[in-house]
């Protein structure tokens, strides 16, 4: 399957437990490197907060993802957030959650309901969409056979992302993943094309 749950805009929550104020943000993503920018930003715009815990999935397989507890007890906090991910069935997702100490301990299990609702109010806050996942089909191509590329180019379910056109012309296309073979099919039958990877 090539389709899959993520947000569609940032959303923002808050949660507060015994003087302890959790604060959160979910961002959709595209790639780890891009959580781990926002989480970045996070850091260094609540410096002063006792924790910063997060956690993030990426791809439509829902295999690459990562959690961090930032100080609080092992699984308090990074696997809560985590957890919240995986019961609203996102992918494509960092959700940052900053907590300020309210000088009373919560304990493991006030800090996993206190992480996990945190997460959720974040999530709530924006919208769920579905996505298909997209590939990339980059290729080159005479300038003689623009007109018969960009009649294949519209009237498919594809997207130009990058497009040179000299003598020799260059284009890169987004489609949807399981489309990918198919595209690259009909651009085979064009004489010139060549595929850069």
């Amino acid at each position: 399957m090539d389709t899959y749950k993520t947000l569609k805009y940032p959303g923002e929550g808050i949660y507060k437990e015994k003087m302890s104020k959790f604060i959160s943000f979910a961002h959709p993503v595209e790639s780890a490197e891009e959580a781990k920018e926002i989480i970045k930003k996070y850091q260094k715009e609540y410096f002063d907060a006792r924790h910063v815990c997060w956690a993030y999935m990426i791809g439509a397989a829902r295999t690459e993802f990562m959690s961090n507890d930032n100080g609080e007890p092992s699984g308090t906090a990074g696997k809560p957030i985590l957890g919240q991910i995986n019961s609203f069935g996102l992918t494509n997702v960092v959700i940052v959650v900053v907590r300020y100490f309210g000088g009373i301990k919560l304990g493991t299990s006030g800090l996993i309901v206190a992480y996990r609702e945190a997460a959720a109010e974040a999530i709530r806050g924006s919208e769920i969409i579905e996505c298909h996942e997209q590939a990339y089909v980059e290729f080159t191509f005479p300038y003689i056979v623009m007109n018969d590329v960009m009649k294949l180019v519209k009237g498919s379910d594809v997207q130009i992302v990058e497009q040179v056109f000299d003598n020799s012309c260059q284009m890169r296309l987004a489609t949807r993943a399981d489309n990918a073979a198919a595209l690259r099919s009909r651009l085979d039958d064009i004489e010139g094309v060549t595929f850069c990877d």
